[in-house]
This record gives structure tokens, sequence and C-alpha cells, in this order.
């Protein structure tokens, strides 16, 4: 006991230096399900702008009623890893749905995408061969390499040159992987895939994007980095989600080379050491991409309002980082700051986070605001609104 009471004064100590600074991260409690539109436990109704709710289908009737059905014909939960007693025929109708959007050959699926990036890369790379990694990839990716034994390259954020120059240093090892965020979740720009794939085609390199942020998002019909450069079907490796656009539920995946998905079901620790995803969490996903497919409604609906709000943002004098995707970083950079703007824009109704050290860098701080197919126009007017005149009061603007 008295171990832990020197070691709880010492957690005390951190936890009141993070509360005196202004950055203690506050969970605010949803009593709503989640919408553009939700309440929180004071009673309180807000406009979300900062949910990973791109395609507006967290709350879709169709996604529900297929849940509720799966429930019903296939059971609540699978008390067991897949390999053991825990895959259906939804799970693999649901794998199929995946490899077919994105136009692969074959998929997996994993509890979330932070266990399908940190799961993929030490079945398949050893001491022998090289992952060459973007300075701002997400920490899934992050924690995933540090758990392979392959020599680790890192180049900065989108920079080819600085690519190519890791490139060339990784000839001597076997095998070479590029990995790339389709699109970087605090800036909202863009990797650029196709360059990407001309330099690991000249390097002798396998590519593997995460389309967390960008599936359903980015490229005419959402289907991601590779159909917005016209690359489906040629990189080796996407992970993704289902807790973002795609229904905004849990449960993640990686998709793409046959032989790289087989290897994975044999060998990759967060697949074959986890609980199968729940049935009507697979059910769900199911009738997800069966209603993406039939319209590209929700894609267009996405795209012209993400396309309204940055230009009016901009015109009303914030700084925005460039952003092709539903991200948009408007920048702040104190980190009290971004609290205190937060705060101020959830007396005016707007439910936004202000974000800093240690998910930015230092001196970075901002507030990510992420644009819903189910925004309507009134919903992006009041947003602009309330930003434009606290803007105005922080002497932001």
């Amino acid at each position: 006991m008295s171990a832990y009471n020197n070691f709880r004064k010492y957690l005390r100590k951190e936890l009141d230096d993070i509360q005196s600074a202004g950055l203690y991260k506050n969970e605010r409690i949803i009593v709503s399900p989640q919408d553009a539109k939700i309440k929180i436990e004071s009673g309180q109704e807000l406009l979300n702008f900062c949910a990973n709710n791109y395609l507006g289908l967290a709350d879709n009737d169709e996604l529900i009623k297929a849940a509720k059905k799966a429930m019903d014909t296939h059971g609540y939960g699978m008390a067991s890893v897949r390999f053991i007693c825990g895959t259906q025929d939804l799970h693999k109708q649901l794998e199929a749905g995946i490899a077919k959007f994105f136009g692969t050959e074959d998929a997996i699926l994993y509890a979330a995408c932070f266990d399908a990036n940190g799961g993929v890369f030490e079945p398949l790379l050893s001491e022998e061969d090289a992952i060459i990694s973007d300075t701002l990839n997400h920490a899934s990716i992050i924690d995933g390499v540090r758990l392979c034994k392959a020599v680790r390259y890192r180049y900065a954020n989108a920079d080819m040159e600085d690519l190519e120059r890791q490139l060339i240093a990784a000839q001597n090892q076997r095998f070479r992987l590029i990995v790339t965020d389709g699109v970087f979740s605090m800036d909202g720009n863009v990797a650029p895939v196709d360059k990407i794939y001309e330099l690991a085609q000249k390097y002798d390199a396998m590519v593997m994007v995460d389309e967390s942020h960008s599936a359903g998002v980015v490229g005419k019909t959402g289907r991601g980095t590779t159909e917005q450069f016209n690359l489906q079907g040629k990189v080796d490796i996407i992970t993704g989600t289902l807790g973002k656009a795609f229904g905004g539920a849990i449960g993640g995946f990686t998709t793409g080379r046959q032989e790289i998905i087989d290897m994975l079901r044999q060998r990759s620790r967060p697949y074959l050491f986890s609980n199968s995803i729940p049935p009507y969490i697979a059910a769900a996903g199911i009738r997800m991409f069966e209603l993406i497919d039939s319209t590209n409604e929700l894609q267009d609906r996405l795209h012209d309002n993400t396309s309204y709000f940055v230009n009016k943002l901009k015109a009303a004098g914030f700084d925005i980082k460039p952003t092709q995707s539903a991200i948009c970083a408007v920048m702040l950079y104190d980190a009290k700051l971004s609290q205190d703007m937060a705060s101020r824009l959830q007396e005016e109704g707007i439910y936004v986070t202000g974000f800093y050290y240690p998910v930015v860098p230092k001196g970075q701080a901002r507030i990510r605001v992420q644009i819903s197919a189910a925004h309507r126009k009134e919903h992006l007017d009041k947003c602009i609104e309330a930003f434009t005149k606290i803007g105005k009061e922080l002497k932001v603007i």
C-alpha cells in the first residue's frame, strides 16, 4: 500500500498540473443518439461539429433495423475469437463487402482499426525488412510499427523528396513497406498516394494506406484515396474503421492482397486473441455498404457542405489548414485558447473540441471542425456565425 501511496502522490500532482494549465480533458456526456444535433446531460441541445460521423449514418434507421434483426437471428455476442467458434456468415459477408468496396482481394475484421494497425506489421515483416512511415501517421500505426522488428525510417509529412531519400537508404533491406494515413486526422490533408505509389514502383516497395478518415469521404464515391488517385486494387494494404463514416459504431479492418490477409488470419495477434465483432455490428455494416453502393447522395452532400463551410470560415479571416477532406482545422496555436474558445462556442450551441499537445505538436493547438452529410445549411450557418462572433471576442480574427 505504501508503494502506491507514493505513486498516487505523483499522479495527483501530474493531474493537478494538467488541471491548473487548463488542459484537463473533461468528457461531456451525451444523452441522445449521435446526429447533427445532440443533447448533453445538462439538457442543452447542441449542433455537433466534432464527430467522425461523416456520412451521418450513426443514427440511420436502416442500419438500426439491420442490427435489431441480426440480434434476433444471430444473437448478441460471439464469446469467442474467430478461429475457435467466433465466425458467422455475417462476418464473412461483411469482409466480402469491404473487399468489393475497395476493389481488393480479401478483408479481415478487427475490433477496431487501432487493432488492425497494431496487428498488421509484426506478422508480415522482420528485422530483415524496412517500414517507411509518414511522421504524422496515426498513433495506432506508430504503435504497430513499434511492435515489429523491421528497420524503421520516417519521412516528413507528405514530403516526396524525403520519402525518396528514405527509400534509397532502405535499399539494403529485403522488403520495404511505405505506410501513410490517407487523410491526416489533425490537419485534414490527403496523402499524395499517387506520388507515393510511383516512388514505390521505382524503389521496389509495397504501399499501405490507413483510410480511416478518407473512406466514405475522399473520392467521387467515397472509396478513399485509392479512388481519388485511380489506384484501386494497386495499393497492397488498406486499413480502416467502421467507427467513422461507415456508421460510427465499432470495428476495424485490413483489406488487400490475398496472401497478406491469409497470413494475418494465421498470425495477427489482435485478430487471434480478441473477440469477434458482435453480429449486429456486422449486419449493420453489410447494410451500410448496400446503402452507399446504391446512391452517391450522402457523399455529394458531404462534399458540398465541406466546401461551403471552409470557404465561409476562410472569408471570415480564420487560419485554416489546407484540407481536401471533411476535416477543417481552425488554427489557434495556444492550448488554453483552444479550450476557452471551445467552451465559449458551446455556450453558443456549437459542440467542438480543442486539440493541443500531445495530440498535436506543441504550439499547434486548434479546433478541429468535422463536417457531416447530416448537417443542413442552417446548421452550417449557425456554426459559422458562432465562430465569427467568438473569434472576434477572443481576438482570433
